[in-house]
C-alpha cells in the first residue's frame, strides 16, 4: 500500500521545468531492457503482472524526471551560481540541486529559498550551504536543530492541552456535543497562540540578529567581506573539530571576491603542491595572463 501510495503521488506530482512531459516514455523506451533487468534481479522468481511491471517502469521514470516535495539532499549534489551578468548593476546568486543525467536530459532543480538578488530594496544577504547550522547559529542567534526542537515540543503542548482542560472541565457533564465544541474552540484559540508566538519570535530575531548584521555587511570593503566569510567558514570547522560529528569542513580555505570592477579575484587559494618549489608555475601562468 505505501509502494502504490508514493506512485500515486509522484504521477500527480508535474515533471520539473527542464524536462518536458514526453521525456518519461522515450526514457523508458530507450532504458527498457536495464530497467527490465533491475525488476528481474530485485523481485527475482516473484509473479509480477504486465499492469505491475508498467507502473514499476513508471516509477523509474519519474525518479528521474521529478523532485518530490520532500525528497532526501543526502546523495544530490548543490550547485551555487554567483556573480554580475553584463547588464547587471548589482550580484546575483543562484543554486540547484542536480542529481544526473539520463536521456540527454540534466535532472536539476532550483532552490529558490537559497537563491538571492540585491537590489535597491535588499542591500545584503548572508547565505550558508552544506553545513550551514553555525552561521545560521551566528546570524539568528540560535542553533536550528534546538529551534526545531523547542517548536516541535511547544506545538505538541498547545496541541495536547485543550484536550486536557475540555475533559477535565467537562468530565461531570456528560454531554459529548458540549464537551467537543469547548475542545474545538480551545484549540483554534491554542493554535492562534502559537502561531502568534512563532511570529515574535521570528520577528525578534530578526529585528536584533539578523538586521544589524546585514545592514553591517552592506558597508563592508571587499576585503573585510572575504575576511567573514572565512570566518563564518572557520567557525563551522571549529566546531566540527570539537564534536564528535564528522569534519566535513576543515582545512585550508579558498576565498574569492567577484565585483563589478574587477571581476573574479582570488583572495586565498590553495594548491595541491608547495608554491615555493614550484616557481616555473606561477612564472608560467602569469606569463599567459
Amino acid at each position: 500500500m505505501i509502494g502504490v501510495s508514493n506512485r500515486q503521488i509522484r504521477e500527480k506530482e508535474d515533471n520539473i521545468p527542464s524536462i518536458p512531459k514526453s521525456y518519461n516514455k522515450n526514457l523508458v523506451i530507450k532504458y527498457g531492457k536495464i530497467i527490465n533487468k533491475a525488476i528481474e534481479e530485485i523481485f527475482e522468481k516473484l509473479p509480477i503482472s504486465k499492469n505491475h511491471s508498467n507502473q514499476l517502469k513508471k516509477i523509474a521514470s519519474n525518479l528521474f524526471s521529478k523532485f518530490p516535495e520532500k525528497f532526501q539532499k543526502e546523495n544530490i549534489s548543490g550547485v551555487v551560481i554567483a556573480g554580475f551578468g553584463e547588464k547587471n548593476t548589482f550580484p546575483s546568486l543562484k543554486s540547484f540541486y542536480i542529481e544526473g543525467i539520463a536521456n540527454n536530459k540534466l535532472k536539476y532543480i532550483h532552490i529558490k529559498d537559497k537563491s538571492a538578488e540585491i537590489d535597491f530594496t535588499v542591500s545584503a544577504c548572508i547565505i550558508p550551504f552544506a553545513q550551514s547550522e553555525m552561521v545560521a547559529t551566528f546570524m539568528e542567534g540560535i542553533d536550528p536543530y534546538l529551534q526545531v526542537t523547542i517548536e516541535s515540543y511547544l506545538s505538541k503542548i498547545f496541541d495536547k492541552y485543550p484536550e486536557i482542560i475540555a475533559e477535565n472541565v467537562a468530565k461531570n457533564d456528560n454531554n459529548e456535543k458540549k464537551r467537543h465544541l469547548l475542545q474545538k474552540k480551545l484549540k483554534e484559540v491554542s493554535n492562534k497562540i502559537f502561531a502568534d508566538y512563532q511570529n515574535d519570535v521570528q520577528s525578534y530575531r530578526r529585528k536584533n540578529y539578523v538586521d544589524p548584521v546585514t545592514r553591517v555587511v552592506s558597508m563592508l570593503p571587499k576585503d573585510e567581506l572575504a575576511a567573514m566569510a572565512e570566518s563564518l567558514v572557520n567557525l563551522t570547522s571549529f566546531k566540527r573539530k570539537v564534536t564528535m560529528e564528522s569534519e566535513t569542513v576543515g582545512g585550508p580555505i579558498d576565498v574569492a571576491v567577484i565585483s563589478k570592477g574587477d571581476g573574479f579575484i582570488w583572495i586565498k587559494r590553495k594548491h595541491y603542491f608547495k608554491a615555493e618549489l614550484n616557481p616555473q608555475f606561477f612564472a608560467n601562468y602569469y606569463k599567459e595572463v
